[in-house]
This record gives structure tokens, C-alpha cells and sequence, in this order.
């Protein structure tokens, strides 16, 4: 599509948008940050250039929005404190730092995240409250330093320890990763997989066929622990710990721990909003005052970025367990069939 087309369109996501009624419209301010027309362009991106697709995304992402209070999520803080440290252990994800062009460089411990310490719905809200602390904060703090539009960012992918007994974590897996399909598209400009098991990386090459397009020049799987590639992108002291083979880390240089700066500033920032909105911690439940509605399986995109990493993972799943004797056309029949009906229920 050409550029002027692609503004053309841009310009009638944007009549939509002001068609809308006054709490979608401010919600719509509170997103894009000041870049209204970037954010449009990028829900038009996600319905690959679709302008009937795109406005009925926004639409319905805005309307999400309203409907779960996201604008107000970063005042609403994860009580008790403990219960936010157990989401952090359990659901890893930390911030790097920055790659060379500026990005925000996110780590996601897929192998060791557990998600068993707390209901699907508030390990969707910590995830949520990332995203719009990434956006509200982080990007708008880049873009203002660097006097132009930063909008997306990088995520490597930790595969250590991952094993068949993840596949019980692909519901909570895949309800984030179609949170941030439907409301926060086109962020993630490269997932880069890293510490795979061998077999894994075979037979994702069976796997990486049946994405889409779009996924599939995002996905990198790397080498080992990926440090020769990720150093061509990022400097040495913005990859993640288990980048850096022999070097230990302590609570607060651990980028997945609570103690870590990163969550320390978030989990501050959440409680800072929250009185400056006179909300009383102390009369909040144990388990928080906001419920986040999860997407069903009828709701999931099949061709969205992070639905079809996850399914294509979980495809990938049961060969961590397969017989070395199996031959690689019986595997790849095998990963045929498994991400066959994982899209079927996406």
C-alpha cells in the first residue's frame, strides 16, 4: 500500500475515532500519547491495510477499554503486596533496557513462567499494567529524549526448562496474548527465541510455514543463548541474565524478581495513582478491586502475532518428549496436526 493511501485511510480511522462518543474519544487520547496517527496506522497494519477491519478494531478496543477501566488500571494496585511479588515469580517478565535504535527491550521467561499462584484474570491485569506502564511511561519518556515517535518494542523469548508440562499454561498464555493482539497491535517488532532445546528449533522450521506472513518475519529463533546475534541489536549490558552465560545476578539485578528496578518503579508508580485518587489501599480484598473481562477462545484472531507464537510453541510442545527414534517427516506430521487444532480452537 502506498503512503498516501495508507494516510488516506488514516485520516478516516480518525473521523471515526472523533464520531465516537466522549469516553471512547478519551480513552483514545489516553492511548496514543500524543501520536494519534501512528496508533491508527497501526491497528491498520494488524488488519493488513483491511480499513473496514481496522476502525471496527479500534472500535472494539476502545469499547474494551471503557468497559474494563484500563484507562485508570495504573491506579489500581495488586493487594497485598505479596500477592504482586508471587504474580512477578510466577509470570516472568522484565525490562533490559534499550537496543541500539531505542526500543524497549522486554525479557518473557517462557519455560520457568508457572501462572500458578494467583486466578488468570490478575495475572491479565499485571500484564496489562505493564503494557500501559511500557506505553504511558516508557515510550513516552523515550520519544520526548529523542524527539521522535518510538512506539514498539523487542522480546526475547527464554525457553530455559521449557518442557511438556507447559501446554497446561497455554490458556493464560494465549488470553494475554490476545489481549495484546486485539488492543496492543503492532507493538512487538521482533520476538527472539532464545536457550531452546535442540529439537525444538528442528521442528520449528516445520512450524514456521503455517504462519502468517507478518508473524513469521518476527520470529527469530537464535542460537543458544543468542548473545552473538542480540549483540548486533542491543549492547552487552542490555541483555537479559540468561544471555550472559557465568554471571550470576542478585534479587535486584534479576530482571524477572520484584526487588528489580523496573518492578519497583511500576509497583510504586500504581501506588502513587492510587492515592492521588484518594483510593484507600487498606480497604482493598486481598486479591484487588478490579476484574478484568479475559477474551474467549471464540475471540482469539488465528493469524494475531502473539496468539500464533504461542500456538506455534505449543505445537512444538510434545516433541520435547518424543522418541529419538521418530523420523523427522513422523514429527512434522505430528506438529501438522497439533497446531492444526490449536488454530481451531483459537
Amino acid at each position: 500500500m502506498s503512503r498516501s493511501r495508507t494516510e488516506t485511510i488514516v485520516r478516516e480511522l480518525q473521523d471515526v475515532v472523533d464520531a465516537l462518543g466522549e469516553p471512547l474519544r478519551q480513552s483514545f487520547q489516553n492511548m496514543h500519547g500524543g501520536y494519534p496517527e501512528a496508533t491508527l496506522e497501526r491497528f491498520l497494519r494488524a488488519r493488513d491495510g483491511d480499513a473496514t477491519k481496522a476502525s471496527k478494531m479500534i472500535v472494539d478496543c476502545l469499547n474494551w477499554r471503557v468497559k474494563n477501566r484500563i484507562d485508570n488500571i495504573l491506579a489500581e494496585p495488586i493487594l497485598p503486596k505479596e500477592k504482586f511479588d508471587a504474580i512477578r515469580q510466577t509470570q516472568l517478565i522484565g525490562f533490559c533496557g534499550f537496543c541500539k535504535q531505542g526500543r524497549p527491550v522486554f525479557a518473557i521467561g517462557v519455560g520457568n513462567s508457572t501462572f500458578d499462584q494467583a486466578s488468570v484474570d490478575k495475572y491479565v491485569q499485571s500484564h496489562i499494567q505493564i503494557n500501559e506502564y511500557r506505553d504511558r511511561i516508557i515510550l513516552t519518556e523515550i520519544s520526548t529524549n529523542k524527539g521522535r515517535y518510538v512506539g514498539t518494542c523487542l522480546k526475547i523469548l527464554d525457553m530455559t526448562s521449557l518442557s511438556l508440562s507447559a501446554i497446561s499454561r497455554l490458556k493464560t498464555s494465549t488470553a494475554i496474548a490476545t489481549i495484546d493482539d486485539l488492543n496492543y497491535p503492532e507493538k512487538t517488532d521482533t520476538y527472539y527465541i532464545v536457550n531452546a532445546p535442540h529439537v525444538f528449533s528442528t521442528c520449528w522450521k516445520a512450524v514456521k510455514p503455517m504462519l502468517h506472513e507478518r508473524t513469521k518475519r518476527k520470529v527469530q529463533v537464535l542460537r543458544g543463548n543468542g548473545q552473538e546475534e542480540l549483540l548486533q541489536v542491543m549492547d552487552f549490558e542490555t541483555l537479559p541474565p540468561f544471555c550472559k552465560p557465568g554471571i550470576s545476578s542478585s534479587n535486584e539485578s534479576d530482571i524477572f524478581s520484584p526487588d528489580h528496578q523496573f518492578h519497583v518503579k511500576l509497583y510504586n508508580h500504581i501506588q502513587q495513582m492510587a492515592l492521588s485518587t484518594d483510593r484507600v489501599l487498606n480497604g482493598l480484598s486481598s486479591e484487588g478491586s478490579l476484574n478484568i473481562e479475559v477474551p474467549t477462545s471464540a475471540e482469539q484472531s488465528q493469524h494475531s502475532d502473539e496468539c500464533e507464537v504461542v500456538h506455534g510453541i505449543g505445537s512444538v510442545l510434545p516433541t520435547l518428549q518424543a522418541s529419538p527414534n521418530d523420523s523427522y517427516q513422523h514429527q512434522r506430521d505430528t506438529l501438522t496436526s497439533n497446531i492444526a487444532g490449536l488454530q481451531s480452537t483459537s
